[in-house]
């Protein structure tokens, strides 16, 4: 124990059995270091049921029971640790355990900073400090310019099928950090939103099944590669989000499942464990070691990566005990509820310490229940996220936009219905790679219609989506109008770029894109009533829908005008609340973007005769599926 001492720090391990090792990675897991004046690893893992634990690597073999490391317990901790001397950066390693029943097998390090490629599995013993960061003007600019009050436009990005050179042939993070930044920068996304990069065994998992909460998977080159992706991403202004997934992990024999021959890491009542539409296993969320892995690596990725916010994946299944469980696994907590106690405040906790250090962090919470308060401070009762994705809203939404435009007047409160709530959260207005897989569509092939309607439903309803309040979020060929559902197995069909309309998209989304960024009165005030009123919101009958977004500066205000059918209106009288000129900002039927080009003039001047319940109103004509943006000059 004396030895153990001055190897890691008792103080440590009190907190990691506690659950407020903050910063548990430090501690565990492989370090290159010198010890006992030796260059060396120092190997901590905690296996509390174990009852031998060892380093085995090509160091040793792998099998070489001479030559293996073999490692102490520290304690009652649970925890075990030992050093190598004469190894250092690059061996490849795993976890011998021997457990209760005798039975010996290898494990990957739950801390690992790196991993073999799949389908290898071994550990790498890899260093992390050796990125010279050039990002502090974007860390000084961010914690000046809270995100509430900014534009938020994240383009989520599959790092593996944005574009390939062929099947497994993947762009490297560094090559990604030229070509993606450059795309993202030029069509004016503020945020890169990353599905998981934390390291998986299986493609198609896309992710979300993981195997390693601290390393950058291998897929796509070195850790460094990935420092160089985010670095060049704040130098060029765009923030980097991070899918995270602290539901539920995978199976696999070589991670966390069964970790020292007994549930450690997952709940030991099976019926809570297991996720069966998913075939994972959830963590156990009330044992403090669990917490203290978990909370170290969402500040993981903040303090290494300088990651800019967490989008936390399926926060409905963590806090649901029945969400998707067949009645023979149903079970309750301790007032006989459904909800899941401890992941609740699991997540308070996490949101708690994510804020403590680091202020300014977006932290996301794709949640599809109607659990209340999400978005608010957990010392007024919240879970303490500062955004939640507002999938009420893109579920209707869609719905509206597959209804031929001949039936929509009597589907009119789809439309409208998330205006009723839309100030009780904070909320992204999300069209995730979720809405264009598994039969879906993609979003162009929902929109019904001929060919030119399908892209005029289209513009019109992302214009509709940017002029609404809440931030934005678009998964990767959306922008220009892909017209088959998301394949992971390849890359982003660039090429039907070739043709008018989906070139014609692209830059309808850019320039749509580019005026919600030059215009506050769009993001300003997209948390709170002010910011948002209905000039007509009854005209079913026409689906005409007119609605304004005002600024800060009571005199900031941009109308929008959608028509949601497919009769043109050459004439067309919307009541406006200020008096002046009104300039035409972005027409969606445009013929620079595919529509049939009807002339506008750039800009009208109102009229004294009231309408809408306004004391002023405005002549614009309307195209069929269209939108018009005017902004008071």
């Amino acid at each position: 124990m004396q030895e153990l001492s001055s190897l890691i720090s008792t103080e440590d391990l009190y907190l990691f059995n506690t659950g407020q090792l903050f910063r548990a990675y430090r501690t565990f897991g492989a370090h290159a270091m010198e010890y006992q004046n030796q260059q060396g690893v120092r190997f901590v893992v905690w296996a509390p049921h174990a009852r031998e634990v060892a380093v085995v690597g090509d160091f040793n073999s792998w099998t070489d029971d001479v030559a293996k490391l073999k490692l102490e317990r520290f304690g009652t901790t649970g925890v075990w640790c030992g050093f190598a001397p004469g190894l250092s950066e690059g061996a490849k390693y795993k976890f011998e355990l021997l457990n209760e029943q005798g039975q010996r097998f290898l494990k990957t390090d739950p801390f690992s900073f790196q991993s073999e490629l799949r389908p290898k599995t071994a550990s790498i013993v890899t260093r992390l400090d050796q990125h010279n960061w050039k990002d502090q003007s974007w860390m000084d600019w961010k914690s000046q310019h809270p995100p509430y009050e900014q534009p938020m436009l994240v383009y989520e990005v599959h790092l593996g099928s944005w574009r390939i050179y062929g099947p497994e042939q993947y762009r490297t993070y560094a090559q990604l950090a030229d070509e993606l930044v450059d795309y993202v920068k030029e069509m004016g996304y503020t945020h890169i939103e990353l599905m998981p990069i934390t390291e998986h065994p299986l493609d198609q998992s896309w992710g979300y099944q993981v195997t390693g909460y601290y390393g950058a998977t291998s897929r796509y080159g070195h850790p460094q590669g990935l420092k160089l992706l985010i670095d060049r991403c704040h130098q060029e202004g765009i923030g980097v989000l991070l899918d995270w997934v602290p539901g539920h992990f995978c199976k696999d024999d070589h991670g966390l499942r069964l970790f020292d021959g007994t549930p450690l890491y997952e709940d030991s009542d099976s019926r809570r464990a297991e996720k069966p539409l998913w075939g994972t296993l959830t963590f156990d969320f009330a044992k403090p070691e669990v917490q203290s892995f978990l909370l170290s690596s969402a500040l993981f990725w903040l303090d290494v990566y300088h990651i800019d916010g967490l989008r936390v994946d399926a926060v409905a299944s963590m806090i649901d005990l029945h969400f998707d469980k067949p009645q023979s696994m149903k079970t309750y907590n301790r007032y006989g509820g459904t909800e899941h106690i401890e992941a609740l405040n699991f997540l308070r906790k996490l949101n708690e310490t994510v804020f403590q250090y680091y202020p300014f962090t977006l932290m996301m919470a794709e949640d599809s229940s109607s659990y209340p308060a999400v978005t608010q401070p957990t010392y007024l009762g919240g879970l303490g996220f500062n955004y939640k994705w507002n999938m009420g809203w893109m579920n209707d939404m869609l719905r509206y936009m597959e209804i031929d435009p001949s039936e929509r007047s009597s589907h009119h409160s789809l439309i409208t219905f998330s205006l009723l709530y839309a100030f009780s959260e904070n909320y992204i207005l999300p069209l995730s790679h979720d809405e264009v897989v598994h039969g879906k569509r993609s979003l162009l092939h929902k929109m019904p219609g001929s060919y030119e309607e399908k892209f005029a439903n289209l513009r019109l309803f992302y214009a509709y989506w940017m002029t609404h309040p809440g931030k934005k979020l678009l998964f990767m060929g959306g922008e220009f109008g892909q017209f088959d559902e998301w394949k992971d197995f390849t890359e982003l069909d660039w090429s039907v770029l070739q043709y008018p309309m989906h070139s014609n998209m692209q830059r309808y989304v850019k320039d749509l894109n580019h005026v919600y960024l030059r215009n506050e009165v769009l993001w300003s005030q997209d948390h709170v009533h002010q910011g948002f009123e209905w000039i007509d919101v009854n005209n079913a009958e026409q689906c005409i829908l007119s609605f304004q977004r005002t600024g800060k500066q009571l005199d900031s205000t941009l109308v929008t005008v959608c028509n949601f059918s497919r009769n043109t209106h050459p004439i067309y009288r919307i009541g406006v609340p200020i008096d002046g000129t009104y300039r035409l900002l972005m027409n969606s039927d445009d013929a620079q973007y595919g529509g049939s080009g009807i002339h506008f003039v750039s800009e009208v001047q109102a009229d004294s005769i009231p309408i809408h319940g306004k004391s002023f109103s405005i002549e614009v004509p309307v195209p069929a599926l269209s939108v018009q943006l005017w902004k008071k000059e």
